[in-house]
């Protein structure tokens, strides 16, 4: 059973619940402002009013499949939530942590680990589109409007449907996660440090959830972790 607590102002719902080590799993932290939000590699996100700005809680067991995979259940229910918040059409999940409206950024996602503890962070555009350089951004506003308290329980009880699923049946989880995101052969550029970029086709996901990336001569490339855009470098 999930419980949710509303906060006015934080500095980072992730830190927060990281640091609560009594904390239960289903735990949910939602705050209005986030003073040091952060996504991936410690980047800023920016935190607006009306954007929904929330962590979860999962304690890890001896039996749970790959956390690699975790992260394909938190992409799945972020796209189921905003399925059943918005008529939204266009909707896509693009590798590790993205949701795209069209071709924007809607949603990102940032997980993190401490132990047998896994916090799930997610930030979501839905009054307003941050600025970010070179990347092209969108609120679900432009399709309907959706306030943080009426999507929380929505994410909240997607997350713990796909929490479900992944200890289930992880493949069939891989699944959903494919019908919902870029197709294979869609051209990506993968910038997996400031030294090393790597254009190649979507070429599907390994069993431990990592990008697997068709090189031009044929060989294939497992991406762990890395900045993916669409298209080529």
């Amino acid at each position: 059973m999930s419980r949710i607590r509303f906060v006015e102002r934080t500095g980072s719902t992730n830190s927060d619940l990281l640091g609560e080590t009594h904390a239960p799993e289903g735990e949910w932290l939602v705050a209005a402002r986030q003073d040091h939000g952060r996504g991936r590699q410690n980047r800023q996100w920016e935190s607006v009013s009306g954007n929904f700005h929330g962590s979860t809680l999962v304690r890890l067991r001896p039996t749970d499949p790959s956390p690699g995979i975790l992260a394909l259940a938190a992409g799945l229910a972020l796209i189921r939530a905003i399925e059943a918040a918005a008529p939204a059409t266009g909707l896509m999940l693009k590798w590790p942590n993205d949701l795209l409206l069209g071709s924007a950024k809607l949603a990102g996602i940032l997980l993190e680990r401490q132990g047998d503890r896994v916090v799930a962070g997610f930030g979501v555009n839905l009054a307003h589109a941050p600025v970010i350089e070179g990347r092209e951004t969108v609120a679900l506003s432009s399709v309907a409007l959706v306030s943080p308290e009426a999507f929380a329980p929505l994410l909240a009880a997607a997350f713990s449907r796909e929490l479900q699923r992944w200890r289930d049946d992880p493949q069939a989880l891989t699944a959903l996660w494919l019908e919902s995101a870029h197709p294979q052969g869609t051209p990506l550029s993968v910038h997996i440090s400031a030294d090393e970029k790597l254009s190649g086709t979507f070429a599907g996901l390994a069993q431990d959830g990592a990008l697997r990336l068709a090189l031009p001569g044929g060989e294939e490339r497992r991406i762990h972790a890395a900045d993916v855009m669409l298209g080529s470098a």
